[in-house]
């Protein structure tokens, strides 16, 4: 589970329950059913009217992201490369076909296949890298959804404003009326604000931050692979994609500790280990 998520939502909660507190408020004010349901009521049916059924799906699907800690797989995929490249440099690109339904994903089983039915490598990125401006863009859509939705509330929260003040002017002759449009008006604004920074804009930057990290990945395996179409060695492979993993958590003495031995992808009837140049 990804703490930070459940912190930060902590944090914002508090603070501003906190704020509301100290200067002698009480919880039961702030918490008006009236401003809910226009503020969040409204700002659902904004978002619903602006995206697809299939995007919103999507974007239900997405929250899931921001509970989990993404994997650092990269030090993984950086080693399945150079041991393609191992493969390939000592018995032909054609011996990596029997690899491709071992594969992680769609994307490495379609580069690879590419490379191996012989198209030139630049001509390779230049396919992949269509697939890559796909994927960011299918990518962002639940990211859009949230930014939207941040846009919205705030002027839900207005509207909301503009509804309690309404119901103030009906009732100024009546003293006793009065407090509940008035906290209505201004417990809808908070409440647009609220949601739009403390909630909707920061799953959308994390949303969009998750998704750059699963498109470097994907530029980093295109990276390695179109050079294992070039005849790179595998350990100038390895040096050139050392560049992806900075940040990662696994140190890079320990991403490829040798290349004197290197494990060779599993294959009926072939050893586990063996020793390349």
């Amino acid at each position: 589970m990804d703490k930070a998520t459940l912190i930060g939502l902590i944090l914002g909660g508090l603070a501003l329950l906190g704020g509301h507190y100290l200067e002698g408020g009480s919880t039961a004010l702030i918490f008006q059913s009236t401003a809910l349901v226009i503020v969040f009521g409204g700002t659902a049916g904004a978002v619903f009217l602006s995206f697809s059924g299939s995007q919103l799906r999507e974007t239900l699907k997405s929250l899931r992201q921001i509970w989990r800690n993404p994997r650092d797989d990269k030090p993984e995929q950086v080693r399945l490369v150079v041991e393609l490249a191992y493969r390939a440099r000592r018995e032909g690109l054609l011996a990596l076909d029997r690899e491709l339904r071992h594969l992680p994903d769609s994307f490495w089983r379609r580069t690879l296949s590419l490379i191996i039915d012989g198209f030139p490598a630049e001509q390779v990125r230049e396919v992949m890298e269509v697939e890559l401006a796909r994927l960011e863009e299918a990518g962002t859509g639940p990211a859009r959804v949230f930014e939207a939705a941040g846009g919205y509330a705030p002027t839900i929260g207005i509207l909301g404003a503009v509804l309690g003040l309404i119901q103030v002017m009906q009732h100024l002759t009546d003293p006793a009326k009065l407090g509940a449009g008035v906290a209505v008006a201004f417990v809808a604004t908070i409440y647009g604000v609220a949601s739009a920074n403390l909630l909707f804009l920061p799953i959308a930057h994390k949303l969009r931050a998750r998704h750059r990290e699963e498109l470097l990945k994907k530029e980093m395996v295109l990276e390695g692979l179109v050079a294992l179409a070039q005849g790179e060695h595998p350990r100038l492979i390895a040096e050139r994609l050392q560049g992806f993993l900075q940040g990662s958590r696994a140190r890079s003495g320990t991403i490829l500790p040798s290349f004197a031995r290197i494990r060779v992808l599993t294959s009926p009837g072939r050893p586990r280990t063996g020793s390349y140049a």
